[in-house]
């Protein structure tokens, strides 16, 4: 079993609504949806290319999925999520968009965000006292991805390489993608799916503590809490 920290809206936003049709599934019903019909791209096929990130469901990772320190329970892991969506002020940045990060696509800020970033941050190091150290096993599959010193550091040190200085907000909408052609498609089409919710300011307003009850299982929302601190 393992827990993690994701930004989403609540389940009956529009954003979440547009993301969760487009994987497939609800991570708040743990339900299959219906996908949007795309001219451009056959049924199969975008739930094909799919797959990985419905089993996540639609979110931006905060802290990455982690196991429980010996000790630690999930009344530990709730009690620190209400204190800290209580503590941290929520905030607006000026938007969203569908681009592609290396070779999957997925909704990302039109702007840069200090605030973005910082949460991030925070949440990487506020639930840390959390997690279980690594594994050998998973030390040794994340070295695969041949991680700079930097990076080697940081998932030794916080159980995750791609954070701080590494971190890109992402709200993921596709696997790897080596077609140049279906790349253009799929993002066209991701431009008018989410139309209604991208290229204007959003509010970075809630997270939501998940869990992945077993190995490779759904992950699904446990609760999601408005961010309710004071802003400086």
């Amino acid at each position: 079993m393992r827990y993690s920290i994701y930004f989403t809206h609540p389940q009956s936003a529009k954003l979440t609504e547009l993301g969760s049709q487009w994987l497939g599934r609800s991570a708040f019903s743990n339900e299959s949806l219906e996908q949007p019909q795309l001219n451009a791209l056959a049924e199969e096929r975008l739930h094909s290319i799919t797959e990985d990130a419905r089993r996540y469901g639609f979110h931006a990772t905060m802290k990455p999925p982690f196991h429980l320190a010996t000790g630690r329970s999930l009344k530990d892991v709730k009690a620190t999520f209400s204190a800290f969506a209580r503590q941290t002020p929520a905030f607006t940045i000026e938007g969203l968009a569908p681009n592609f990060l290396g070779q999957f696509l997925a909704l990302t800020p039109t702007q840069p965000s200090e605030q973005l970033n910082g949460l991030a941050a925070q949440c990487i190091k506020e639930f840390d006292h959390l997690r279980a150290p690594l594994s050998d096993k998973d030390i040794e599959r994340r070295r695969k991805a041949n991680l700079t010193p930097q990076q080697d550091a940081y998932m030794l040190e916080w159980g995750y390489p791609y954070i701080f200085e590494h971190f890109h907000f992402h709200m993921t909408l596709s696997k790897r993608l080596e077609d140049e052609t279906e790349r253009k498609a799929l993002k066209a089409a991701a431009e008018d799916h989410f139309k209604p919710v991208i290229h204007q300011p959003i509010s970075i307003s809630h997270l939501a503590l998940c869990v992945e009850p077993e190995a490779g299982a759904p992950f699904q929302v446990i609760e999601i809490r408005p961010l309710e601190g004071q802003s400086a």
